[in-house]
């Protein structure tokens, strides 16, 4: 391994740190109630807990982004006071958030240096910023372009960029939200051993995951959070998953369900021969053929930044092709507008529910009708009828478990995993005909996951065809009947499912054919 410095000069060694009854207040929720949290230097510590827990608001508040209305921090023996990112930042904690803290219109490199002192101030020095992007991109396998603008990545290279960000500060304490999401099982394995080697050289991280297999693999401690209180600090080596599951979400959870045969139907979406470009103008799918026949799941597997939100985009009308021709029902879909193809009964969960599923500043009933607000039984001659959308409003609540403090809550107030229940609750509750689902669970706890699983399967006993894109091979080889393998906007291959193995498929997603 190269050798690295990983702690810089004037930065605080992190030997401990608690967290002594933490309690943060919302309008209408106790979002925590007096938890115990401790990292120390040297372990990976994993917090889990279902959306909504409160697993995002306890590390804001250690991350200075809240300040707790009771409790203290205490680091190294001392209390400390947390009032900004600022104040984090120089006592060596970095975070990487669930929704980014990005600026979409700078670059890579201006996103890492926005806040830093620059060598040649007043000027930038962003050439030196590029070279330890570099540097850092090689160090841990974090391939990305110090030139290229957020607003041209994809959700998995944004992460990346906040991965790098907090390497790049030369934090002492870590937070991970999801880091392994963007990775094939080959990369996977070697993260591990870095974040192993990170925990060697001294440093504490917390590590937020939903794949508990990760955290069992990964983590020494396990702190689980269930209704923004603590459920209990265990010895990860001593819990199973169905331990860390049944603490979470408080009953046993089914982590494999079982898949009715059922014999495809008729071709329902086809994609033939389609081309397209990415934001910056350079080829991104390049002649991708796909069939999707009714009663069927077919899985789109790969490395974040592929393809897989161009494929998407332009099944759904939000990206033009350049060639080829896209089918609905038989019917040439190619230059229709996205609310034509809605109208035909096709629903899409898009991969960033911030910018593409829901509009935030509206509330949590308005973005569950955002879809047919203009069809009965939602409007009468150009009104809302306001009792309908209330009453469908609150059995979309109740049948997928959102947690809100009402369905007048605008949405930009609930948990990242609860937005992506309303994104979904909106696009199954439409009857549809083909469902383009890119990242369906992405955030979700295993409670929720397994709703969404069921009502995918659902979905696909009555007939609905489904383009399934996840970055989760578990989620794909669980669901899947067949597995796309997409790698530079190009399909390497289709294997059925009783062919697929995580070795197999994780080759694919390399772009490596022989031996497979």
């Amino acid at each position: 391994m190269t050798e690295r410095t990983i702690l810089p000069s004037g930065h605080t060694q992190i030997d401990h740190l608690s967290m002594k009854g933490i309690t943060k207040r919302f309008p209408g929720v106790v979002a925590n109630h007096k938890v115990d949290f401790d990292v120390r230097s040297g372990e990976v510590h994993a917090l889990l807990g279902e959306n909504g827990a409160g697993k995002t608001t306890l590390m804001n508040v250690l991350y200075g982004l809240y300040h707790a209305d009771e409790g203290e921090i205490i680091l190294n023996g001392e209390e400390v006071v947390i009032e900004s990112p600022t104040d984090a930042i120089e006592q060596g904690i970095g975070m990487i958030h669930q929704h980014f803290m990005l600026v979409e219109t700078l670059t890579v490199a201006e996103n890492v240096a926005l806040g830093l002192r620059s060598s040649r101030e007043p000027l930038t020095d962003l050439n030196k910023v590029s070279e330890r992007i570099l540097e850092l991109a090689e160090l841990y396998g974090l391939n990305i372009d110090p030139d290229a603008y957020i607003w041209q990545l994809s959700v998995g290279q944004q992460q990346r960029v906040e991965i790098i960000k907090a390497l790049y500060r030369g934090a002492a304490l870590l937070i991970l939200d999801e880091p392994t999401a963007v990775l094939t099982p080959q990369e996977v394995d070697e993260f591990f051993c870095i974040i192993r080697e990170m925990a060697k050289d001294g440093h504490a991280l917390i590590f937020i995951s939903h794949k508990l297999h990760e955290v069992i693999d990964i983590s020494d401690r396990v702190t689980v959070l269930r209704d923004g209180k603590k459920v209990g600090t265990h010895q990860t080596a001593q819990a199973t998953k169905a331990d860390l599951a049944r603490w979470m979400v408080g009953r046993e959870v089914d982590f494999r369900p079982e898949i009715e045969q059922v014999e495809p139907g008729e071709v329902r979406l086809k994609v033939d021969n389609i081309s397209c470009l990415s934001n910056r103008g350079t080829s991104s799918l390049q002649e991708v053929d796909l069939d999707v026949h009714s009663g069927e799941i077919l899985g789109v597997a790969g490395v974040s930044g592929n393809g897989q939100r161009e494929l998407a985009e332009v099944i759904t009308g939000l990206r033009e092709a350049t060639a080829g021709r896209i089918f609905l029902d038989g019917e040439d879909i190619t230059a229709l507008p996205p609310i034509s193809r809605t109208d035909r009964a096709l629903s899409y969960i898009p991969e960033e529910r911030m910018r593409d599923g829901m509009i935030k500043d509206f509330t949590v009933a308005e973005n569950l009708i955002l879809r047919e607000h203009h069809k009965q039984p939602f409007s009468n001659w150009g009104f809302l009828n306001l009792k309908a959308v209330e009453q469908h409003s609150s059995e979309l609540i109740h049948n997928y478990q959102i947690k809100t403090p009402s369905q007048e809550t605008l949405a930009k107030s609930l948990s990242g995993g609860n937005i992506q229940k309303v994104v979904v609750a909106r696009e199954l509750s439409r009857d549809p005909r083909v469902i383009v689902a890119s990242q369906p669970t992405r955030g979700l706890d295993v409670g929720a996951m397994e709703y969404v699983h069921s009502r995918l399967l659902e979905e696909r006993l009555d007939g609905t065809a489904i383009l399934l894109i996840s970055e989760d091979l578990d989620e794909i080889l669980a669901l899947a009947d067949r597995i796309a393998v997409i790698y530079e906007g190009q399909i390497m291959g289709i294997v059925p499912r009783e062919e697929a193995t995580p070795e197999k498929l994780g080759l694919l997603m390399a772009g490596v054919k022989e031996g497979v």
